[in-house]
């Protein structure tokens, strides 16, 4: 275990999704979602190639026992990518990113229905106060005089791509059974830039050259964060990296605020207050009851 390095590359991992999704936000503006679905994930394969042929494991990366498996992991991520762009291109990017702390939660939840994982009260106690933060964060969007506005479809696309991505966890963790992590990233990006792709012929817009440029960086960003992101968990465990996912509030806050002069509400802050106090409550339980596994697989000290 390295601490050092396993949050230094969680902490840049955080950065360089944040700015992948401020130029999201930019560029939903006036680009077609799919057609940022596309360079987003076909030019995240580049360094994810670059990297893992660099570490002689591109062999791995291509390598598949469960097709399937991927094609449903990477189905549940393209409605993921496609809400939470949608998302992006109608909200604050703070409103944004708030909601999508709800995905923990929601993977507690789906765990417990899908995994048939044991879940007890005190993680189903976060799960509910979870949500009533995400309400509480979705109010000002949802008022009913104003069913039509983009900030409506956007507070919903946003809820949905959380759904998607919880989804997205599950599968993962069914596929960590058999697949490597080379190839569970190699598949994402390959089955999003089809997906992404096929909507070209409908919506194309011929960028600039600084939204082209724009355009690559969310791709080249996305992919290298997420090696950042895949190889923060090689050096620490889970419960222990991943708290330092809610430093991509702050991150969304000063790029907001600078690239959009965009300020939250109150209730943005209360809201993501309440789900990141739910969220790191769940990742403290999940710790608590692995250190129980551990000590229960050793079992009781040898008598001397």
């Amino acid at each position: 275990m390295n601490l050092f390095k396993a949050i230094s590359f969680k902490l840049v991992s955080a950065l360089l999704f944040a700015v992948m999704s401020a130029l999201v936000r930019q560029l939903g503006e006036t680009t077609p979602i799919g057609q940022i679905v596309f360079f987003r994930s076909a030019f995240a394969i580049l360094p994810v190639v670059v990297i893992y042929a660099w570490r002689r494991e591109l062999k791995t990366a291509v390598h598949t026992n469960r097709p399937f498996g991927q094609l449903g992991r990477g189905l549940l991520s393209v409605g993921g990518m496609f809400s939470n762009f949608a998302a992006l291109a109608r909200l604050p990017l703070a409103d944004a990113t708030a909601i999508s702390f709800a995905s923990p939660l929601i993977t507690v939840a789906l765990a417990a229905v899908i995994l048939k994982e044991r879940v007890r009260i005190y993680r189903w106690s976060a799960v509910f106060v979870g949500f009533i933060g995400v309400i509480v964060m979705l109010l000002p969007h949802l008022q009913v005089s104003h069913l039509a506005a983009a900030g409506t479809a956007g507070a919903l696309f946003a809820t949905f791509a959380a759904f998607c991505n919880a989804g997205t966890v599950i599968q993962t963790r069914r596929l960590t059974r058999s697949e490597t992590t080379p190839s569970i990233v190699f598949y994402f990006s390959l089955i999003c830039a089809i997906a992404g792709a096929a909507t070209l012929p409908f919506a194309w817009r011929n960028p600039a050259g600084y939204e082209f440029a724009a355009l690559v960086s969310t791709g080249i960003l996305g992919g290298v964060a997420h090696i950042f992101l895949t190889e923060s968990y090689r050096y620490a465990p889970a419960s222990v990296v991943a708290p330092f996912d809610y430093t991509s509030m702050l991150w969304a806050l000063l790029l907001g605020f600078w690239l959009f002069g965009e300020v939250p509400t109150a209730l943005v802050f209360v809201g993501a207050a309440i789900v990141a106090g739910a969220g790191l409550f769940v990742i403290w339980r999940e710790r608590q009851l692995g250190l129980k596994r551990a000590r229960e697989k050793e079992g009781p000290p040898t008598p001397l």
